[in-house]
């Protein structure tokens, strides 16, 4: 009873995995000369209509962000805790800001620790957050 269960068994395998393996006769008619110009024209046409939408979206992207720059020009008041090679941290009313800068800004070599200053610059200011903005100059406070 039990070698006639394990070999019906065996043979429901068997055939279940040669029915899974077998391939489809699968024939296709080549396409048409017309056929493919008609695609190379619309895939050409897609892609030229992709490349013109982006360029398009990369210029107004460009625009909009020098616009932002132009327009958010603030400026800061405090006094200045410490200056290092990249950065410097000043202390106004409103908080204590760390601002970097790749080259050192207009005015920075004019100032030292402890002086009160006007920083103008670019971008926000948060004491949480990096500053990602640009300074524009560094100047004595009157």
């Amino acid at each position: 009873m039990k070698k006639r269960n394990l070999i019906a068994v065996l043979m429901m395998t068997a055939a279940l995995a040669a029915g899974c393996g077998a391939k489809a006769d699968t024939t296709t008619a080549a396409p048409t000369q017309a056929e493919t110009t008609k695609a190379e024209t619309t895939q050409a046409e897609t892609t030229k209509a992709e490349t013109t939408k982006a360029e398009t979206t990369q210029s107004e992207t460009t625009q909009s962000e020098s616009q932002k720059t132009e327009e958010k020009t603030e400026s800061v008041t405090g006094k200045i805790e410490e200056i290092k090679d990249f950065m410097f941290t000043i202390e106004s009313d409103k908080g204590t800001y760390a601002m970097t800068f790749d080259t050192a800004p207009e005015g920075l070599s004019d100032v030292k620790e402890g002086d009160e200053v006007t920083v103008t610059y670019t971008g926000e200011l948060s004491e949480v957050d990096a500053f990602t903005g640009t300074i524009i100059s560094v100047k004595k406070a009157n």
